[in-house]
């Protein structure tokens, strides 16, 4: 296991890419922020190529890397909690093996954190980084930013939509005690589903002067080498349908259907009234045009 005197522990979700594992590691050993350990848990995937790459790793990684090997590939949430517990560290942040940080990204939020005390952990300002894989090589195609107006995260705007990623959170190890690990049965928008319930109990901060965090995609890309955002788009659809469903019913289950069956009308007939205004504008602004074309032809 890494040492356990480290501040903050990081997960490496992998499997069978070695390309992203290496870049990954070779990531989180430049952080100026050096009190960290590692584990990368090895979902099912050819076990060589990673212990290739950790030994190869050894000078820059040290004492600090570990490796869990599972046999049997379980999922993303399973592969997290793995790591999770393997860890004692004081912090927590999952870094998937192909995202990316910028050097600052461990200090600064750990330096909020050690300020902050009453935040559950903090998030910093991320950008997309769009890539293509070119035989070994993996090359940057454009960028923009991720929620470029976001200036803080609330629990109101996490229940329209998850408003950041993994890589881009570094977070108490203690809130997995308090609220329980990520749901396994959930295998896509797990990450989500556990900050919802941490955003019930607790604030998370947010690092806006500057990017610290690079949500790595690559458009078009199917199979092993895909992004879960794209490769995993039917899932994530799945599963968020799936947590707002449980939570309506363990509403009404508490409070009874009034409520939902009030809403549900209220938003229908509001919609239909909206579709209705417009279609009679649209129907105004036609007749509008063909008398002024008429009165044109006449003249």
């Amino acid at each position: 296991m890494p040492e356990t005197s480290a501040r903050v522990g990081v997960v490496v979700r992998t499997k069978d890419r070695p390309v992203f594992l290496e870049r990954a590691l070779h990531d989180i050993a430049r952080q100026s922020f050096a009190d960290w350990s590692v584990v990368v848990v090895n979902d099912g995937g050819d076990p060589a190529p990673v212990d290739r790459i950790v030994a190869a790793l050894s000078s820059e990684l040290g004492p600090r890397a570990s490796v869990i090997h599972r046999t049997t590939g379980l999922g993303r949430s399973a592969a997290a909690n793995v790591g999770v517990q393997a860890l004692s560290t004081e912090f927590v942040v999952l870094h998937d093996d192909d995202d990316l940080w910028a050097p600052h990204f461990l200090a600064d939020a750990v330096s909020w954190l050690d300020r902050t005390p009453e935040d559950a952990g903090v998030v910093t300002r991320t950008e997309i980084v769009y890539e293509r894989i070119d035989g070994e090589r993996l090359i940057e195609t454009g960028r923009e930013p991720f929620w470029g107006e976001m200036t803080r995260v609330t629990y109101a705007d996490m229940l329209q939509v998850n408003r950041f990623v993994p890589i881009a959170y570094v977070y108490r190890r203690a809130l997995h005690d308090e609220v329980g690990l990520y749901r396994e049965d959930v295998h896509a928008a797990e990450d989500w589903e556990f900050n919802l319930r941490v955003l019930r109990l607790h604030p998370i901060g947010y690092l806006r002067d500057r990017v610290g965090a690079y949500w790595m995609q690559r458009r078009g890309v199917e199979g092993i080498l895909g992004n879960s955002m794209f490769a995993l788009a039917d899932e994530h659809d799945k599963y968020d349908r799936m947590i707002r469903d449980e939570a309506l019913r363990a509403f009404a289950a508490a409070h009874g259907d009034g409520l939902m069956l009030y809403l549900a009308r209220y938003i229908q007939d509001e919609v239909d009234r909206q579709l209705s205004e417009r279609t009679s504008l649209g129907q105004r602004a036609t007749e509008v045009a063909r008398r002024g074309w008429r009165r044109f032809r006449g003249r």
